[in-house]
């Protein structure tokens, strides 16, 4: 199984993916209230998020990774409450690292 079939069957399920096609097919964007679910399901199974971008009405809104948070454990969930504070209206993509053994 690929890293993307991984995340669609047991990341993404019953999410909606918000990329109408102004990015690419393979990256998929969710609204804040999903993005949160992505979190929550990514920490039960142990996946790693590398970096978040959100976008705004279909443009380049900003990233944050872990240097932004000198590597804090919990960068991510700081960096969505950052993001959450704006007052935007952001879809929210992620890159992630699963581990190799989850994608037997």
């Amino acid at each position: 199984m690929d890293k993307l079939d991984y995340l669609i069957e047991h990341v993404f399920v019953g999410l909606e993916n918000l990329n109408d096609g102004f990015d690419s097919e393979s990256i998929y964007y969710f609204s804040e209230d999903d993005f949160e679910i992505v979190l929550d399901r990514i920490e039960k199974l142990g996946i790693e998020i590398l970096g978040i971008e959100p976008w705004k009405n279909g443009e380049f809104y900003d990233v944050l990774n872990p240097d932004n948070f000198n590597f804090d454990l919990e960068w991510y969930r700081k960096a969505f409450i950052k993001f959450k504070e704006s007052g935007e209206n952001l879809q929210y993509a992620a890159s992630y690292k699963i581990p190799t053994n989850l994608l037997k």
